[in-house]
């Protein structure tokens, strides 16, 4: 079993044989988080709970992002009337 991160959050990660021999049990204690399932060290699935709301997103992401400047600038300046 290992640790990897997906989208700022820290994930366990197990190996096609290991997610075999302990589907059941990880079933029963899965983390909010999830896992990430590997093949050969590559990943190929990621195992989450189903949520039943998705309002739980909304405000997840606050003070992860960062807005530098005018949000609907291009950073060029022009005259429409030129």
């Amino acid at each position: 079993m290992c640790t990897t991160q997906l989208y700022n959050k820290i994930m366990k990660c197990l190996n096609v044989s290991e997610f075999r021999e302990q589907c059941l049990a990880l079933l029963e204690e899965l983390p909010a988080e999830g896992i990430v399932i590997t093949k050969r060290g590559r990943p190929i699935a990621r195992l989450e709970p189903f949520r039943k709301n998705d309002g739980d997103l909304i405000g997840s992401l606050a003070g992860e992002l960062k807005i530098d400047g005018d949000l609907l600038s291009t950073g060029e300046k022009w005259d429409a009337e030129s």
